[in-house]
């Protein structure tokens, strides 16, 4: 870069003598009642009569004529008004004007239009101005380096400002605080770090406005140390800098570092306003820490922002991720004004929730209670945005509510919102988790734009779906297309490989993830033995599982017990259950599948250990519960539910469909159960009216011919519920759907996505 010039830089912002500053209030002390269009008017008329900021912007346009020498300031008021009105239009329209008029040598005025052109997002002009200039001062290059940063255009900022260094130009705090913006939008910490060594040299790093933008940079970069460290030798913290510290940690995966700022920003009688009040809010979220945002709550109140629209949203949100629904409706409710900032964050705190649920019907009725909120704003006198689509979007996701999820499709394509590139992402993820592949692979081609994100769902989606191909061509299209892959893509990529059987293209990805400098996290190895377990190599993925420089978790361990099962090796399955237990010792799930796998080899002992943890621990029977939903309405399923009032005909529907797919060769396997507590003796007992296969029944019942049946399950399909639901897509001719806690299942005409896979279990 060239190098920076050595004077020391003041802390404000002076004008060179030659820049005049004008104020509206001062163009025309005498105001005419009427204004002539003759030709006549001198230059001392206009000034005596004209007052821009009282005639039609036309008007004041059209007294002016060729050749017509009028003072500057006149031009100032329109265009501001240009700036407000976002024309660049008008603004052409002026500097025409300007220039017929010869006023384009003031400095001022052309500073203030290149500033106009700027704001009114039309920078090749202000850039035009800008060239043609025949001198320039400080105060017209930071016009122009602020002007590119607030277009977005960084990298142009950095590099006007190099040109100001080369032209012997003096930056000051603002041209500094223009060029660390542009550094942070771009995560340059490199010239940031140059930026930062020239304030120190010239001794202005004490200047608040200076620490303040630094801070900002260094937490924009995840270099929390550095942003603390400038944020401490700020001899004059305002509550700018307290805010900026306590939301970088919150940034910075830090939010116990924040909220003991706050608590020193509190000690020091620093009186934080909305903002800051807000951002702790924020870490409160992250934390769970409801008795601290309840006196985040009392304080807003204490100081005045009660009815500040950002803290209640704030609050409010706050109280949905902790659960305090209650509380959160109040708030909503009780608002005078209800903005779409807040509708958006009762729905994004319920699709919040639906993660955060400690059972699956907790879950949905968030999910539900979210598409309710939205039924209501479309009713409203306010319209849905880009934010309020994304998060109603990822709620039909969660829920496989795909016909809510077409009918807000329809309305993103109605309002344009469909364009953007996150509503068209999330539009991607929603037909993708509903089980419909080919929709989901319309919308991604349809985008006009694509990010790393939208690439890495799709490619995702075709994995889940069991098209392997489709996929890794995908992922190769991404690399060609100068799109940087993240370590979410290369879980797509190896779930892919695992679904063809390809272990040594996975291993050539797991290679590649080097050149990426993506290090492999646990996800990565649980899909490469998933691969290895599927092939029924037991031996190559317990060695890959010792490989890992972390501790397995309860899906490897489960994926090889599951393998273990299946392909015989009794052994190594009983070694991967006490590493299971050990991880899970609490979860009725894991008992289950244990109880069953000691049953079948008659260990005794390791069945009495389980049952008596499962008696210490209160461990009941699995929780399964099973939802379908048709139209706007969800149903939900227990085993041998007696309660839905289609009762009869669902269960002579699964007789009918039984006899029928054992006539087509299916064998009906049953699970393993103690007769008494303290007997050795086993019983069958029978899958037929397991909740997946109850709410399935239902859904051909009532769901028309050849439409799909989309059903959630909360714990895994068994091996029983896999091999039947097969045998019912081909009775049926229907296309059956199962998101279970572990992943997709989507049958069609005997076959299963996940490869079948769901027979390990």
């Amino acid at each position: 870069m060239a190098s920076l010039p050595s004077v020391a830089v003041s802390g404000t912002l002076k004008l060179e003598s030659e820049v005049r500053k004008y104020h509206p209030s001062s163009l025309a002390p005498d105001k005419s009642p009427s204004i002539s269009y003759q030709r006549s008017y001198t230059t001392t008329q206009l000034d005596r009569t004209l007052d821009p900021k009282c005639l039609d912007f036309r008007e004041a346009l059209s007294i002016l004529e060729e050749g017509t020498r009028i003072k500057s300031a006149f031009y100032v008021p329109l265009l501001q008004e240009c700036i407000a009105k976002n024309s660049v239009s008008e603004t052409q329209i002026i500097h025409t004007h300007i220039i017929k008029t010869g006023t384009h040598e003031d400095l001022f005025l052309m500073t203030f239009l290149v500033n106009a052109y700027a704001k009114c997002e039309a920078m090749e002009d202000a850039r035009r101005i800008f060239d043609k200039l025949p001198r320039r001062n400080v105060v017209t290059w930071t016009a122009l380096m602020t002007g590119y940063v607030q277009n977005s255009q960084p990298e142009l900022a950095i590099q006007v400002f190099k040109e100001l260094l080369e032209a012997g130009a003096y930056p000051t705090n603002y041209t500094l605080g223009a060029v660390l913006s542009a550094c942070s939008s771009l995560y340059s910490i490199e010239f940031g770090r140059q930026i930062h060594a020239y304030i120190i040299k010239y001794q202005i790093e004490s200047d608040t406005s200076m620490g303040n933008a630094l801070c900002s940079l260094y937490s924009k970069c995840r270099n929390l140390e550095s942003s603390i460290k400038v944020f401490r030798r700020i001899p004059e913290k305002n509550v700018i800098s307290w805010t900026t510290a306590i939301s970088a940690c919150g940034d910075n995966g830090k939010a116990w570092m924040g909220l003991r700022l706050f608590t020193e920003m509190l000690s020091e009688d620093a009186g934080p306003n909305e903002f800051t009040l807000t951002s702790v809010l924020s870490l409160c979220c992250i934390m769970q820490a409801l008795g601290v945002g309840e006196q985040v709550h009392s304080w807003s109140i204490k100081l005045g922002y009660e009815l500040n629209i950002l803290i209640k949203n704030s609050i409010m949100y706050l109280y949905l991720k902790g659960g305090r629904i209650d509380e959160a409706r109040k708030l909503f409710h009780g608002m005078e004004t209800v903005s779409l900032v807040t509708w958006n964050a009762m729905i994004a705190g319920h699709a919040q929730m639906i993660d955060l649920a400690e059972d699956v019907l907790l879950a949905h009725r968030s999910g539900t209670e979210a598409l309710n909120i939205f039924l209501k704003l479309n009713r409203s006198s306010m319209k849905p945005d880009l934010f309020t689509f994304s998060s109603i979007l990822t709620v039909c996701s969660s829920l496989v509510a795909l016909q809510q999820g077409e009918q807000i499709h329809a309305q993103t394509i109605k309002t344009g919102y469909l364009s953007d590139v996150v509503v068209g992402t999330a539009l991607v993820d929603m037909y993708n988790k509903c089980g419909s592949i080919e929709r989901a692979s319309k919308a991604f081609v349809e985008m006009p734009t694509r990010t790393m994100i939208s690439w890495t769902s799709m490619i995702t989606g075709f994995a889940q779906h069991g098209r392997w191909q489709q996929a890794l061509q995908l992922f190769e299209d991404m690399i060609l297309a100068g799109v940087r892959p993240n370590k979410i893509t290369f879980v797509g990529v190896f779930s892919a490989c695992s679904h063809a059987g390809m272990v040594d293209e996975a291993l050539s990805y797991f290679k590649m993830m080097n050149e990426y400098r993506i290090k492999p996290v646990m996800d990565h190895f649980a899909c490469l033995i998933d691969m290895f377990v599927r092939l029924g190599q037991l031996e190559e993925a317990f060695n890959f599982i010792k490989k890992m420089d972390f501790e397995p978790n309860e899906f490897i361990w489960s994926t090889l017990i599951a393998g273990c099962r299946s392909h015989g090796n009794l052994e190594l399955g009983f070694y991967a259950a006490d590493r299971l237990l050990e991880l899970k010792p609490k979860d009725s799930e894991t008992c289950v599948l244990l109880l069953n796998m000691y049953l079948l080899a008659g260990r005794w002992k390791d069945v009495s250990r389980v049952r008596k943890l499962m008696r210490d621990e209160k461990l009941g029977r699995l929780n399964e519960w099973s939802w379908i939903s048709i139209r706007d309405k969800v149903y939900s399923f227990r085993p041998d539910d007696k309660m839905q009032s289609q009762r009869v005909q669902m269960y002579e529907l699964l007789e009918n469909l039984l006899d029928k797919a054992k006539s087509k060769g299916y064998v009906a396997q049953r699970s393993l159960e103690l007769a008494d507590e303290e007997d050795k003796e086993m019983i069958f007992s029978s899958t037929i009216h397991h909740s997946e296969k109850l709410a399935i029944a239902f859904g051909l019942l009532n769901i028309p011919n050849a439409a799909p049946v989309r059903v959630i399950k909360s714990i895994s399909m068994c091996r029983d519920c896999h091999s039947f639901v097969k045998f019912i897509s081909v009775l049926t001719g229907r296309e059956i759907i199962v998101r279970d806690s572990k992943r997709l299942h989507k049958f069609s005409k005997g076959q299963c996505s996940c490869g079948d896979f769901g027979s390990l279990l």
